[in-house]
C-alpha cells in the first residue's frame, strides 16, 4: 500500500515526500487507517519498522482536521522513556511536519530548565516528553493537560522496565476522559501488563500485532565468535582490518568502566571513538550523536542506554563486545543496524564469563546464532596499548617536615592488669 492511497492532507503528504516514504510498512498499513478513523490503537511491532512515522502521520492528520492557534495548553502529548527517543521523535516530526502549522516541543531533563519552561508558556501544539520533567512543569502549573486531543505512549514496555509506570499513570489520569481523546500505544511487545494499561486508559483499543517471522531484524547478518576475554580486543582489531564498509560502528559493553577503557584503547589505535553512557551530560550526548550521524565520529562505545530509542541511518556494524545478560537487550542492540530496509552486520563475542547467557538469547530469538571459533589469522596482536591513567596524588598527611609529631599515647592498662603487676612486685 502506498501513502498516496490514504487521502492525507497536502501538508502531511509534502512531509512524507520530503522523508522519501512511498510504501507503508506493515505496522503503518495496519495502524494508520484505524487511527485516521478516530480509533484508539495498541500496536506491537519490532524496532525499526516505522512505528514513529505511523503515529506522527496519524497525529498530524488529526490536529490539522480542526486547526487551532498554539496555546499554553497542548493539543497532543507523546511520551517516551528516554531522552534519546524524545530527540529522535522530534527530529522525525520536524521532517514529517515541516509543512504543518504545528509547534512541537521536546521536554526532558539534562538541558536548560528555564528555556523549556518558557517554550511551554509561549504556546505549543505537541509536547514530546519523558515523564519526569513533564510532571515537574505540570505541578508548577506551567501548562495544562485539559485540552489534549491525542496522546501517544511510545515504547510502553520500556516504561515498565525503567520504572516509569507510576509517573505514566499519573499523567494519564490528568488527561480528559478516554472517550474524549484518542490514545495510541506502541510497543515492541504487548505483554499482559502493557495491555492492562490499555484496558485502563484506552477506549476499546484496536489491537495491531505485526509478528515477524523472526524477532531480530530481517536484514541483519549475525555472527558470534567464541573467544576468551583477553583475546577480544585483538580479534576486534583483526575484524576491523578484514571487514568492509566500516562506516558507522556501535560497540556495546556491559559496564561503564569497560566502555571507557575500550574507547581509550581505540583512540590509541587512531580510531575516532567516543563514549555513550548514562552519566554523559545531555548536551554532550546530543553533540556526540550528531557527530556520529555526520561521520565525524565512526565508532560509539556504549552501554545499553543506546540500545533503544536511537535511529541512526546507515549503522554498518553492531558489535556486542560483551554479550548482554538480558536476552531482549540483544534484539534491541542489533536492531540499531539494518533499519528502514538497509542491511547491516551484528558481531558478538562470547567469552568465558558471559557465554552462559547465550542459551537464553537463542531461545528468545527462536534460533541459533551462526557461530565459529576464530583462527590465528583473525587476530591482530600488534595493536597499541592505551596509556595507563595517572592515579590521583595521595594527599600528604599532617605532620610533615618542620612539624613536631605528637608522641604516641601508650594504651591504657586495665585495672585487672595493674593488679597483676602489683602482685608480682
Amino acid at each position: 500500500m502506498k501513502f498516496t492511497e490514504l487521502k492525507l492532507s497536502e501538508e502531511v503528504m509534502q512531509g512524507i515526500e520530503d522523508a522519501g516514504f512511498v510504501d507503508l510498512t506493515p505496522v503503518q498499513e495496519e495502524s494508520i487507517p484505524l487511527a485516521l478513523a478516530g480509533k484508539d490503537v495498541a500496536a506491537q511491532a519490532q524496532t525499526g519498522t516505522g512505528k514513529t512515522a505511523a503515529f506522527l502521520v496519524s497525529l498530524f492528520s488529526s490536529l490539522l482536521a480542526s486547526p487551532k492557534p498554539s496555546k499554553r495548553n497542548p493539543r497532543a502529548l507523546i511520551m517516551a522513556p528516554t531522552r534519546e527517543l524524545v530527540v529522535q521523535i522530534c527530529a522525525d516530526a520536524e521532517t514529517l511536519g515541516a509543512h504543518c502549522p504545528l509547534k512541537v516541543q521536546p521536554i526532558f531533563g539534562g538541558v536548560d530548565y528555564e528555556k523549556q519552561r518558557q517554550a511551554l508558556r509561549d504556546g505549543v501544539d505537541v509536547i514530546v516528553a519523558t515523564p519526569g520533567r513533564l510532571i515537574d512543569y505540570y505541578k508548577q502549573k506551567v501548562y495544562s493537560l485539559s485540552q489534549v486531543e491525542v496522546v501517544v505512549v511510545d515504547e510502553a514496555d520500556r516504561m515498565f522496565d525503567m520504572g516509569f509506570i507510576k509517573d505514566l499513570r499519573y499523567i494519564l489520569r490528568q488527561l480528559p476522559p478516554y472517550n474524549k481523546r484518542q490514545t495510541m500505544l506502541f510497543s515492541a511487545t504487548l505483554s499482559q501488563r502493557v495491555m492492562e494499561l490499555a484496558y485502563e486508559f484506552m477506549d476499546l483499543a484496536e489491537r495491531v500485532h505485526i509478528a515477524p517471522e523472526q524477532i531480530t531484524a530481517e536484514k541483519v547478518e549475525q555472527i558470534l565468535y567464541h573467544v576468551s576475554r583477553r583475546e577480544k580486543f585483538a580479534l576486534m582489531m583483526g575484524l576491523f582490518k578484514r571487514e568492509k564498509d566500516l562506516s558507522r560502528i556501535l560497540i556495546f559493553v556491559n559496564t561503564k568502566k569497560e566502555v571507557e577503557f575500550l574507547a581509550e584503547r581505540l583512540k590509541a589505535n587512531d580510531y575516532k571513538a567516543a563514549v555513550l553512557s548514562g552519566d554523559i551530560p545531555q548536551r554532550k550526548r546530543m553533540r556526540l550523536l550528531s557527530e556520529f550521524k555526520e561521520g565525524r565520529l565512526n565508532i560509539l562505545v556504549a552501554t545499553d542506554v543506546a540500545s533503544r530509542g536511537l535511529h541512526i541511518d546507515a549503522v554498518s556494524h553492531v558489535i556486542n563486545y560483551d554479550l548482554p545478560q538480558d536476552a531482549e537487550d540483544y534484539v534491541h542492540r542489533i536492531g540499531r543496524t539494518a533499519r528502514a530496509g538497509a542491511v547491516g552486520k551484528a558481531i558478538s563475542f562470547a567469552d568465558e564469563d558471559l557465554v552462559f547467557h547465550l542459551p537464553d538469547i537463542e531461545e528468545y530469538i527462536g534460533g541459533k546464532i551462526p557461530s565459529r571459533f576464530p583462527e590465528d589469522d583473525d587476530f591482530f596482536w600488534d595493536y597499541k596499548r592505551s596509556k595507563p591513567r595517572k592515579k590521583a596524588p595521595v594527599p600528604e598527611k599532617s605532620g610533615g617536615k618542620g612539624q613536631a609529631r605528637r608522641p604516641r599515647r601508650r594504651p591504657r592498662r586495665s585495672n585487672e592488669s595493674a593488679r597483676k603487676d602489683s602482685s608480682k612486685s
